[in-house]
This record gives structure tokens, sequence and C-alpha cells, in this order.
């Protein structure tokens, strides 16, 4: 196999989909036909990426939908998956847009969520390579506040050459400031300090003390000057003009430490290139992006079958069409093409089908893989053997007070099965039951613990006498479960 180009996502790089489907089993229990095509599907961007010439570009993703009750596992397959991928990832559901001409949100925004969260990750990517030396600037002024004698000279300043135009509009505060006068060069004694002090703040020896400090703010707009279409994609005027408005700083008192952590922020922003950053949010966004569509289900009813919100069901859908179908969204960082993004549909289905999609939306969403509701054999493993194990959280929780969690086999066999129990009599809300059965039954130890250090052994007769009256009433059942 040949190496992977640049384009290549960097986590998918190496993974063969049986080794995918390996690493979402330790986090999720079960719905091998849900992990084995989203292992295809993520695995189909790293054989792409490896194509050469033209069809490259033809090869687009074969987006999923995902059909399964509530609580099994739908939003973690994927969230897990694009953790997996290192792709940006955002969760939207289907029932907060409205089609065009309804007051609500606009299909094109998911992907303007995308892009934001691909911009984040990308900046958190460089901030982390540029850390040590924005560690080395951040020290440097601390010292400058400390020990102001021992700065070292400044080259003099023209200003902003708008300020003086600038300052006649926005008033005194932005008048061009005046050249500062050039101390004289830093002397051996002056030198010496530096180093010591240096020393000191990387020890934390001032880590307490406090300073005062200059803070940059980002200069704020009249409301009237901004236009309404900017938020929607069209440009950000806030950072068109941000080389034109002079920077406002503020004084702010507080610790070394504090003071530490904003400058190294403040210094890690100077040393990227955010255009870019952007440039590769944008791309990441478009070949490597993740979107999942949840509740799916509830637009998929038809034009006439119902009245009230029901009757811009249809209209939804047609305009999610376009933007699974590929298209190119107008982004305050650029335009975003659609084309090789993975949408990943899901949906309970209970109250109606997949052929209730309209056809054209059923013809993007190519690939069906249902999902198995969770059985008491589920529970059971879900609360021991995942990596984010439930009985693990918990006793990670009161490990903090000093207390000491023991869940017996058969404590964790009644648990399921309670859990299971309520499910069948009441709604079945899968995995997350077992969220509210181990809340109540852990609520006196969690009540306690701070008072109560030592250790909790939970058996099963622990467990019934806790839950047991609960469960078999079904109208307690359904108020406290």
């Amino acid at each position: 196999m040949s190496a992977p180009s640049t384009a290549t996502p960097a986590g998918v790089a190496g993974l063969t989909p049986r080794q995918i489907v390996a690493e979402l089993d330790k986090y999720i229990v079960g719905q091998g036909k849900a992990k084995r095509a989203v292992a295809i599907a993520l695995r189909n961007r790293y054989r792409r990426a490896n194509v050469e010439g033209d069809l490259r570009d033809e090869i687009t993703p074969k987006n999923i939908l995902m059909i399964g009750p509530t609580g099994v596992g739908k939003t973690e397959i994927a969230r897990r998956l694009a953790a997996l991928a290192g792709a940006p990832f955002v969760k939207v559901e289907a029932t907060k847009y409205t089609e065009v001409g309804y007051v609500g949100r606009d299909v094109e925004s998911m992907v303007r969520d995308l892009v934001e969260q691909a911009v984040r990750m990308v900046g958190d990517e460089r901030r982390a390579e540029v850390k040590e030396l924005a560690a080395k600037h951040a020290v440097e002024r601390i010292i400058d506040a400390l020990y102001p004698e021992t700065r070292a000279p400044q080259p003099s300043s023209g200003g902003n050459p708008l300020t003086a135009t600038l300052g006649s509009i926005f008033g005194n505060s932005y008048q061009q400031p005046q050249a500062p006068q050039p101390p004289p060069m830093p002397s051996a004694d002056k030198e010496s300090t530096r180093d010591t002090a240096r020393g000191e703040i990387e020890r934390g020896f001032y880590d307490v003390r406090l300073i005062e400090i200059e803070v940059e703010e980002t200069p704020s707009m009249p409301i009237g000057i901004m236009g309404a279409g900017f938020d929607q994609g069209g440009g950000d005027i806030g950072e068109m003009l941000g080389g034109i408005l002079p920077k406002k700083k503020s004084k702010k008192r507080v610790t070394v430490a504090e003071a530490r952590r904003i400058f190294e922020a403040e210094e890690a922003t100077k040393l990227i290139d955010m255009d870019a950053v952007k440039r590769e949010a944008v791309r990441r966004a478009s070949e490597d992006g993740i979107i999942f569509i949840d509740e799916i289900d509830k637009v998929a009813g038809r034009q006439g079958q119902g009245g009230g919100p029901d009757v811009s069901r249809e209209g939804v859908q047609r305009d999610i069409l376009p933007i699974v179908e590929g298209s190119t969204v107008p982004t305050k960082h650029g335009p975003v093409k659609t084309d090789h993004v993975l949408f990943i549909a899901a949906g309970a289905f209970h109250l109606s089908k997949p052929s209730d999609l309209i056809p054209e939306l059923q013809g993007r969403l190519p690939i069906r893989v249902e999902l198995d509701s969770l059985t008491a054999e589920d529970f059971r493993t879900i609360l021991t053997q995942p990596k984010n194990a439930l009985i693990e959280q918990y006793k990670a929780l009161l490990a903090t007070e000093n207390a000491t969690l023991e869940f017996r086999d058969d404590a964790i066999e009644q648990l399921a099965n309670f859990a299971m129990q309520v499910n069948e009599s009441s709604e079945n809300i899968g995995a997350r039951r077992l969220y509210t059965v181990l809340e109540k039954l852990l609520e006196d130890v969690s009540f306690g613990a701070p008072e109560e250090s030592g250790t909790i052994v939970v058996d099963a007769e622990y467990v019934k006498a806790r839950l047991a009256e609960i469960v078999t009433n079904a109208d307690l059942s359904s108020y406290i479960l």
C-alpha cells in the first residue's frame, strides 16, 4: 500500500476497519453492524486520499442512516469515530431547522458550526506547537511587570496612521500615541536581576504575588454598524477592521500565576498565523468533516399528513438535501464544499419509516444499519467493561472523598435486570436507564460520603432494598426511574 498523502486524516492512517471496530469496542457495547459500517466509511477516506488523478475528486463518501431506539449508541459511535479520526465533528438535530420562509435556524448553519469546530481544533494544535516559545515570552513580560527598570530598550513607534483620523470620530481614547523615549541599554546588573527573576518565576516563587498587567481587548463595534448578513457567513466585520482600530487595553490586578496564563495565551495567538489556521480549518471541514444529524425521523412526515408544524417537514428535508448532495456554503472563514463531508443521520423511526423520507434524501443515505435494542447482558457489560464504565466512574468520584465503592457480581446482575425491567414496563431509553437506576441506588452514599469515608459494599440485597419497591411499582418507577 502506498504511503498516505498529506491530505490523509491524521487519525486514520494505519488503522484498518478491524482495528477501528476494536477501538470503538472499548467504549461501545454491541452494535457490530453499525461499527462495521462507520469503520468502512472512515477507511474509505484513507483510500480516497491515496487515489491518484482526477478520480479522487469524483469519489464521494457513502453517507449512513442509523436506525434504532434512543440510548443504544448511535451518537456515541459517531462521536468516538470522529475523535479516532481527529476530524471536525458536530451533532445537530433535524428538528431544530425550519424550511426557508419559516422563523428558525437554516440548514447551512450546520456547516458553519462544523467550520467553527475545525477552526478551534486547528487553532489548539498550532498553539500547542508554539506553547514553549509562548511560555518564554510570557515569563519575560512578567519580569517586565515585576522589574520595569530592567526592560530592554523599545524602538520608537510611529503609531497607527489611521488612529489620528479615528480619534476625531471615536474620541480621545483613540488619540495617536506619543513615541516613547528609548531608555538606556540594560546594564549587567539588570541582566543578572532578570536571570534570577526568570528562574524564580519558573519555579513558582512568585505565583501568589499580585501584579498589575495590561490586557488587550478587541474593540467592540456599535450594533448599527454590523450588517445582518455577517453572521450568516458573509464575513466578520470585527476581523476586517481589526487592523484599523487600535487595540484597547485595560489594567487588571492578578496573581503572577494568572498573569502567566493570560500572557501565554496572548503570546501564542501572536505566534500563530490565523489566516493559515482558517485555510487549514476550511480544508479539514471540507475533506474530513463529519456531521451527525439526529432525529431525522422527526422530519420524515410528508406534507398533507398533518397540520401545524408538520407542514414544514418535507421542506426541511428539501433544504437538507443540497447540503448532503454536495454544495458550497459561504462561511466567514471562506466557502466550504460539502461534497466530501461524511453525513451520518440517525433516528428511532417509531412512528415513521425510512421510506417516508423524500426519495432524493433516501438516495443520499445509501448505507442503512439497524441498531439492536440492549439486553440485560448488554447492561452488565456496559456497567463493567468499557474504558468509561459507569461503575468505574462512580468509584473514581467517591474515591476523592476517601470512600471505597465495591460492587459484587450479584449486585451488577440485579442492577442490569432492574434496568431491563423498567425499560420494558415504561419507555425504552436504552443504556440511559442505567444512569437513573445507579443514581437512585447510590443517592445516600453520594450524600454522606464526605462525612462517612470507608468501604461501601454493594451486593444484590443492597440493590433490592433500595430499588425493588420502586421497580415493581409502575407509578413510582415512571416518576423516579
